[in-house]
């Protein structure tokens, strides 16, 4: 004789079988997704070339280049910069030296603050030259960039 158990033969003590939660909840997403957005908003600004310099106006179109070039900053009080780096103006040879050395003999921008002496920018320009640089370019603002920067 078989006896037949309440409940089908499960153990039933009080639990309650819950069933799937069929929704995806987003607050996490979200949250994450805006400390993204203020992370990228606070660090958008610090791409930039180091160096706050006033570039000489020109009509010519910017240029596109895949890799990026070695700059020379020049501020219109004369101190120079290798990339964000300070460097006297008369290390400006062993620096890049020491450059070309490492394998980089790409080109070379200088941005020079339209106010700097012309002088300064010559004489860097022919450090630059006598260091074995021989793809020199130098950087200005469009009269584009120029007007957005001002409205």
């Amino acid at each position: 004789m078989a006896a037949k158990l309440a409940g089908g033969g499960r153990r039933s003590r009080g639990r309650r079988r819950s069933g799937r939660i069929a929704e995806i909840n987003v607050t996490p997403f979200v949250d994450v997704m805006l400390v993204l957005l203020i992370v990228f908003m606070v660090t958008a600004p610090l791409l930039t070339v180091g160096v706050p310099l006033d570039l000489p106006k020109t009509e010519a179109k910017q240029l596109t280049s895949d890799e990026a070039p070695l700059t020379i900053s020049i501020r219109s009080d004369g101190v120079v910069f290798l990339q964000e780096t300070e460097v006297p103006e008369d290390k400006v040879v062993e620096r890049l030296t020491a450059l070309a050395k490492e394998g980089y003999k790409s080109r070379i921008f200088i941005r020079a603050d339209e106010t700097a002496n012309y002088g300064v920018v010559a004489r860097v320009m022919a450090k630059i030259s006598s260091a074995g640089y021989r793809n020199i370019g130098l950087v200005t603002d469009t009269l584009d960039a120029q007007a957005r920067k001002k409205g």
